[in-house]
């Protein structure tokens, strides 16, 4: 009896934990310093906390969606910080496909262009803006299905930030088609035949590259 009185507690104060535990880990200190191993580890400069990595992208035209990022990955300085950046270049008529980011929210800006962004809930509900325009912003939040596609007749900018250092990307069309799942069960799943399961296999495989 007294193990069931005490369930209710423990439930409660693992909802209250969650919170805590659902985004980056919080620091101790004003900011992660650097290895041991690094030179910069006692001569710490403005230069740390900057990222050009995007920079080359402003002098660019692409001809196909273009995204660069500043996560931890390519910025080592947003440890501790829970926040990321991308720049996305859409030319026209090009969609960035079904993903999500399974750690981090995605907050949108349309710098020049139109957009059509939208996600989906976790009941099938589509939420669509049809015309993003320049300095419109569309909240993502984390974890479901969104895309964002172009639908101007020019090159269109927008800027992501997310809420996380490490959001990561889980591209839907490479996560069902190239991962390695069988034939088998992708047929079944989508009602179909392996021969169309390796058709689509063969196109996606063909547009990741």
């Amino acid at each position: 009896m007294a193990a069931l009185k005490l369930l209710p507690l423990l439930l409660s104060s693992l909802a209250a934990l969650q919170p805590s535990i659902s985004g980056d880990p919080d620091t101790l200190t004003d900011f992660p310093l650097p290895p041991p191993n690094s030179n910069n580890n006692n001569n710490i400069s403005g230069d740390h906390f900057t990222f050009t990595g995007i920079r080359p992208l402003f002098h660019q035209r692409p001809t196909t969606l273009t995204i660069s990022t500043a996560t931890l990955a390519e910025f080592p300085s947003l440890a501790g910080q829970g926040v990321s950046y991308a720049v996305l270049q859409f030319p026209s008529g090009a969609a960035n496909p079904p993903h999500t980011h399974p750690r981090a929210s995605e907050l949108l800006l349309v710098a020049r262009g139109v957009l059509e962004v939208g996600f989906v809930d976790t009941n099938n509900n589509l939420y669509a803006q049809r015309r993003l325009q320049s300095g419109d912003a569309f909240v993502f939040p984390k974890g479901l299905v969104h895309f964002q596609r172009n639908v101007g007749r020019k090159t269109a900018v927008a800027f992501s930030a997310f809420g996380s250092a490490s959001g990561g990307t889980v591209s839907i069309p490479m996560a069902v088609f190239a991962s390695g799942i069988d034939d088998d069960v992708l047929a079944r799943g989508f009602r179909t035949d392996e021969d169309t399961v390796r058709g689509i296999k063969a196109g996606v495989m063909g547009y990741s590259r």
